[in-house]
Protein backbone atom coordinates (compact mmCIF):
# COMPACT_ATOMS: atom_id res chain seq x y z
CA UNK A 1 0.00 0.00 0.00
CA UNK A 2 1.41 3.09 -0.72
CA UNK A 3 0.77 6.31 0.99
CA UNK A 4 1.24 10.08 1.42
CA UNK A 5 2.44 11.70 4.26
CA UNK A 6 0.94 15.42 4.78
CA UNK A 7 0.07 17.85 7.63
CA UNK A 8 -1.51 20.95 8.13
CA UNK A 9 -0.15 23.23 11.06
CA UNK A 10 1.57 19.89 12.26
CA UNK A 11 -1.95 17.82 12.31
CA UNK A 12 -0.54 15.20 10.08
CA UNK A 13 -2.54 12.09 8.76
CA UNK A 14 -1.73 9.32 6.13
CA UNK A 15 -3.25 9.39 2.69
CA UNK A 16 -4.20 7.33 0.35
CA UNK A 17 -6.67 7.19 -2.55
CA UNK A 18 -8.74 4.26 -2.85
CA UNK A 19 -11.21 1.91 -1.05
CA UNK A 20 -11.48 1.96 2.53
CA UNK A 21 -10.01 -1.55 3.57
CA UNK A 22 -11.87 -3.67 5.87
CA UNK A 23 -9.44 -3.85 8.47
CA UNK A 24 -8.72 -0.29 8.43
CA UNK A 25 -9.11 0.22 12.08
CA UNK A 26 -6.06 -2.07 12.76
CA UNK A 27 -4.13 -0.67 10.31
CA UNK A 28 -5.01 3.32 11.58
CA UNK A 29 -3.90 2.06 14.98
CA UNK A 30 -0.80 0.65 13.32
CA UNK A 31 0.46 2.60 11.25
CA UNK A 32 -0.70 6.26 13.10
CA UNK A 33 2.19 4.67 16.25
CA UNK A 34 5.24 6.82 16.61
CA UNK A 35 7.40 4.68 17.34
CA UNK A 36 6.39 1.37 15.51
CA UNK A 37 4.44 3.15 12.70
CA UNK A 38 4.64 5.81 10.11
CA UNK A 39 4.07 7.98 12.78
CA UNK A 40 0.25 10.03 12.77
CA UNK A 41 -2.73 11.64 13.73
CA UNK A 42 -4.43 8.64 12.10
CA UNK A 43 -4.94 8.34 8.30
CA UNK A 44 -7.36 9.88 5.67
CA UNK A 45 -8.86 7.90 2.62
CA UNK A 46 -9.95 9.51 -0.66
CA UNK A 47 -12.30 8.75 -3.21
CA UNK A 48 -14.08 9.91 -6.39
CA UNK A 49 -17.58 10.86 -4.88
CA UNK A 50 -21.12 10.71 -6.96
CA UNK A 51 -21.97 13.51 -4.47
CA UNK A 52 -19.17 15.72 -4.58
CA UNK A 53 -15.75 16.43 -6.92
CA UNK A 54 -13.97 13.71 -4.25
CA UNK A 55 -15.27 11.64 -1.05
CA UNK A 56 -12.64 11.68 2.13
CA UNK A 57 -12.74 9.86 5.01
CA UNK A 58 -10.62 10.36 8.48
CA UNK A 59 -9.95 7.39 10.55
CA UNK A 60 -8.13 8.48 14.07
CA UNK A 61 -4.95 7.15 15.10
CA UNK A 62 -7.04 5.05 17.96
CA UNK A 63 -8.85 3.16 14.86
CA UNK A 64 -11.91 5.94 14.89
CA UNK A 65 -13.86 6.94 12.53
CA UNK A 66 -14.17 10.84 12.81
CA UNK A 67 -17.03 13.00 10.55
CA UNK A 68 -14.72 15.83 9.13
CA UNK A 69 -11.12 17.29 9.69
CA UNK A 70 -10.41 20.84 9.01
CA UNK A 71 -6.33 20.35 9.01
CA UNK A 72 -6.98 17.23 6.58
CA UNK A 73 -9.71 18.27 4.07
CA UNK A 74 -7.43 21.44 3.14
CA UNK A 75 -4.57 18.32 2.64
CA UNK A 76 -6.98 16.43 0.48
CA UNK A 77 -7.38 19.41 -2.25
CA UNK A 78 -3.42 19.94 -2.23
CA UNK A 79 -3.33 15.93 -2.92
CA UNK A 80 -5.74 15.60 -5.51
CA UNK A 81 -4.54 18.97 -7.26
CA UNK A 82 -0.94 18.44 -6.89
CA UNK A 83 -1.16 14.74 -8.24
CA UNK A 84 -3.58 15.45 -11.13
CA UNK A 85 -6.64 14.12 -10.15
CA UNK A 86 -7.87 17.59 -11.00
CA UNK A 87 -7.34 20.91 -12.31
CA UNK A 88 -10.02 22.79 -10.78
CA UNK A 89 -8.99 25.23 -8.11
CA UNK A 90 -12.52 25.42 -6.71
CA UNK A 91 -13.65 21.43 -5.17
CA UNK A 92 -16.51 19.95 -3.36
CA UNK A 93 -15.56 16.97 -0.97
CA UNK A 94 -18.33 15.01 0.34
CA UNK A 95 -17.37 14.23 4.43
CA UNK A 96 -19.38 12.15 6.77
CA UNK A 97 -20.66 16.00 8.30
CA UNK A 98 -21.66 16.82 4.55
CA UNK A 99 -20.35 18.60 1.15
CA UNK A 100 -17.50 20.79 2.17
CA UNK A 101 -16.20 23.60 -0.44
CA UNK A 102 -12.56 24.23 -1.11
CA UNK A 103 -10.86 27.07 -3.06
CA UNK A 104 -6.99 26.00 -3.29
CA UNK A 105 -4.51 28.62 -3.56
CA UNK A 106 -1.53 28.30 -6.01
CA UNK A 107 2.09 29.22 -5.67
CA UNK A 108 4.29 28.11 -8.44
CA UNK A 109 2.14 25.58 -9.86
CA UNK A 110 1.03 24.08 -6.66
CA UNK A 111 -1.34 24.08 -3.57
CA UNK A 112 -0.01 26.30 -0.97
CA UNK A 113 -2.49 27.29 1.43
CA UNK A 114 -6.65 26.29 1.11
CA UNK A 115 -9.79 28.40 2.11
CA UNK A 116 -12.45 25.58 3.54
CA UNK A 117 -16.05 26.66 3.55
CA UNK A 118 -16.66 24.72 6.82
CA UNK A 119 -20.42 25.54 7.82
CA UNK A 120 -22.49 26.52 10.31
CA UNK A 121 -21.24 26.40 13.96
CA UNK A 122 -24.32 25.43 16.50
CA UNK A 123 -22.88 27.10 19.83
CA UNK A 124 -25.18 26.24 23.13
CA UNK A 125 -25.25 28.01 25.91
CA UNK A 126 -22.04 27.22 28.50
CA UNK A 127 -22.52 24.42 30.88
CA UNK A 128 -20.46 22.82 33.80
CA UNK A 129 -18.77 19.13 34.35
CA UNK A 130 -17.14 18.13 37.09
CA UNK A 131 -13.65 16.80 37.00
CA UNK A 132 -12.28 15.68 39.69
CA UNK A 133 -14.91 17.33 42.19
CA UNK A 134 -14.22 20.45 40.10
CA UNK A 135 -16.59 22.63 38.36
CA UNK A 136 -15.37 23.09 34.84
CA UNK A 137 -17.19 25.51 32.48
CA UNK A 138 -17.49 24.84 28.91
CA UNK A 139 -18.99 26.09 26.14
CA UNK A 140 -20.70 23.31 23.56
CA UNK A 141 -20.01 23.71 19.74
CA UNK A 142 -20.93 21.68 16.95
CA UNK A 143 -19.36 22.69 13.46
CA UNK A 144 -20.33 18.72 11.93
CA UNK A 145 -18.69 17.17 15.27
CA UNK A 146 -18.60 17.66 18.72
CA UNK A 147 -16.20 20.22 21.09
CA UNK A 148 -16.06 21.24 24.34
CA UNK A 149 -14.57 24.84 24.52
CA UNK A 150 -12.66 25.98 27.94
CA UNK A 151 -11.99 29.58 28.24
CA UNK A 152 -8.71 29.85 30.69
CA UNK A 153 -6.37 33.05 31.36
CA UNK A 154 -3.48 30.57 29.94
CA UNK A 155 -3.44 28.18 27.27
CA UNK A 156 0.10 27.10 27.37
CA UNK A 157 -0.17 26.11 31.33
CA UNK A 158 -3.99 24.35 30.37
CA UNK A 159 -4.15 20.51 31.63
CA UNK A 160 -4.37 18.98 28.40
CA UNK A 161 -2.69 15.73 29.58
CA UNK A 162 -5.42 15.16 32.50
CA UNK A 163 -8.30 17.19 31.96
CA UNK A 164 -8.53 16.46 28.04
CA UNK A 165 -9.36 12.75 28.22
CA UNK A 166 -11.12 12.95 31.19
CA UNK A 167 -13.29 15.09 29.85
CA UNK A 168 -13.42 13.63 26.49
CA UNK A 169 -14.59 10.27 28.18
CA UNK A 170 -16.67 11.88 30.98
CA UNK A 171 -20.58 10.54 30.57
CA UNK A 172 -21.86 13.61 29.43
CA UNK A 173 -20.27 13.14 26.02
CA UNK A 174 -21.24 9.23 25.60
CA UNK A 175 -19.85 9.28 21.84
CA UNK A 176 -16.37 11.70 23.18
CA UNK A 177 -15.88 15.36 22.60
CA UNK A 178 -13.45 17.47 21.29
CA UNK A 179 -11.99 19.55 23.83
CA UNK A 180 -10.04 23.21 23.23
CA UNK A 181 -8.15 25.57 25.65
CA UNK A 182 -8.76 29.13 24.28
CA UNK A 183 -7.06 32.52 25.80
CA UNK A 184 -8.24 34.90 24.29
CA UNK A 185 -5.73 37.60 23.35
CA UNK A 186 -7.73 40.08 21.36
CA UNK A 187 -10.95 40.77 19.41
CA UNK A 188 -8.77 39.30 16.46
CA UNK A 189 -6.84 36.73 18.48
CA UNK A 190 -7.20 34.01 20.16
CA UNK A 191 -4.51 30.86 21.37
CA UNK A 192 -5.81 27.86 21.17
CA UNK A 193 -4.46 24.15 22.38
CA UNK A 194 -6.60 21.06 21.85
CA UNK A 195 -6.73 17.26 23.16
CA UNK A 196 -8.63 15.89 20.12
CA UNK A 197 -11.44 12.73 20.26
CA UNK A 198 -9.58 9.78 19.32
CA UNK A 199 -6.12 11.09 19.07
CA UNK A 200 -5.40 13.19 21.94
CA UNK A 201 -3.23 16.10 22.15
CA UNK A 202 -2.30 17.23 18.33
CA UNK A 203 -0.27 19.99 16.67
CA UNK A 204 -3.56 21.62 15.63
CA UNK A 205 -7.37 20.82 14.78
CA UNK A 206 -8.98 23.18 12.24
CA UNK A 207 -12.38 21.92 13.59
CA UNK A 208 -11.64 23.04 17.07
CA UNK A 209 -10.12 26.80 15.70
CA UNK A 210 -13.80 26.84 14.00
CA UNK A 211 -15.56 25.94 17.05
CA UNK A 212 -13.55 28.20 19.67
CA UNK A 213 -13.56 31.21 17.02
CA UNK A 214 -17.51 30.42 16.82
CA UNK A 215 -17.64 30.42 20.82
CA UNK A 216 -15.97 33.45 21.23
CA UNK A 217 -17.54 35.90 18.85
CA UNK A 218 -20.89 33.99 20.27
CA UNK A 219 -19.60 35.33 23.99
CA UNK A 220 -18.98 38.85 22.49
CA UNK A 221 -15.17 38.22 22.91
CA UNK A 222 -13.84 38.43 19.33
CA UNK A 223 -15.47 40.16 16.47
CA UNK A 224 -18.00 39.09 13.92
CA UNK A 225 -17.54 38.95 10.20
CA UNK A 226 -13.89 39.37 10.69
CA UNK A 227 -10.89 37.48 10.32
CA UNK A 228 -9.55 35.81 13.07
CA UNK A 229 -5.87 34.67 13.69
CA UNK A 230 -6.11 31.26 16.05
CA UNK A 231 -2.57 30.63 17.59
CA UNK A 232 -1.81 26.63 17.62
CA UNK A 233 0.66 24.69 18.74
CA UNK A 234 1.85 24.01 15.25
CA UNK A 235 1.00 27.59 13.68
CA UNK A 236 -1.72 29.99 12.68
CA UNK A 237 -5.05 29.87 10.78
CA UNK A 238 -7.92 32.32 10.21
CA UNK A 239 -10.95 32.03 10.86
CA UNK A 240 -14.04 33.95 10.03
CA UNK A 241 -17.39 33.68 11.63
CA UNK A 242 -20.39 35.09 9.67
CA UNK A 243 -23.57 36.94 11.70
CA UNK A 244 -25.45 33.39 10.22
CA UNK A 245 -22.98 31.72 11.85
CA UNK A 246 -21.27 30.38 8.69
CA UNK A 247 -17.07 29.55 9.14
CA UNK A 248 -14.37 30.05 6.81
CA UNK A 249 -11.08 28.66 7.64
CA UNK A 250 -7.63 29.21 6.11
CA UNK A 251 -4.68 27.52 6.42
CA UNK A 252 -1.70 25.86 4.70
CA UNK A 253 -1.41 21.95 3.37
CA UNK A 254 1.91 20.57 3.05
CA UNK A 255 3.80 17.29 1.93
CA UNK A 256 6.19 15.40 3.96
CA UNK A 257 7.28 12.24 2.05
CA UNK A 258 5.49 9.43 0.16
CA UNK A 259 5.68 5.81 1.78
CA UNK A 260 4.60 1.99 0.90
CA UNK A 261 3.96 -0.36 3.38
CA UNK A 262 3.69 -4.11 2.99
CA UNK A 263 1.97 -6.99 4.79
CA UNK A 264 -0.82 -4.60 5.84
Amino acid sequence: MRFTKMHGLGNDYLYVYDAVPENIASLSQRLSERHFGAGSDGMIYIAPSKKADFSMRIFNADGSEANMCGNGIRCVGKYVYDKGFTDKTRLTIETLSGIKTLRLHLKNGMVDRVTVSMGKAVVSAPQTLEIDGEAVAYVPVSVGNPHAVIFCENAEAAPLETRGPAIEHHPAFPDGVNVEFVQVLSAREIRMRVWERGSGITMACGTGASASTAAAVKSGLCMPDTPITVRLDGGALEITVAPDGEITMTGPATFVYEGETIGC
